[in-house]
């Protein structure tokens, strides 16, 4: 079986995590759990997760680079340290203006 790259106990940093993919996006599982979770990502620039909803509140916080998040047809653009949370059941869409990395926490209710 193949050892986790997200062990307990042991200090990481979450840019070092995930490597960007030419004209891609890549997502790493960091916790899975029933009540919710958390999930790294890297797009490459100009790549997008297009309009759609999730049933739970979610928190999108920038660990590098810079993106633009539009939420129920608001535009907020968002630069390494920030975040913000994107309420459930309402639109939601994120596009990369340069490569970067972030992690999404979804909490189900």
């Amino acid at each position: 079986m193949e050892k986790s790259i997200f062990e307990h106990s042991n200090v990481f940093r979450f840019p070092e995590k995930v490597e960007y993919s030419t004209g891609g996006i890549i997502s790493k599982r960091v916790i899975d759990r029933p009540v919710g979770t958390v999930t790294l990502f890297s797009f490459d620039h100009g790549q997008r997760l297009s309009t759609h909803s999730a049933p739970y509140d979610a928190l999108l916080q920038v660990i590098e680079g810079k993106a633009e998040i539009i939420i129920n047809e608001e535009q907020f653009i968002l630069s390494t340290g920030e975040a913000v949370i994107m309420p459930a059941g309402i639109p939601h869409a994120v596009n990369a203006l340069e490569k970067f990395k972030m992690v999404l926490t979804m909490i189900k209710g």
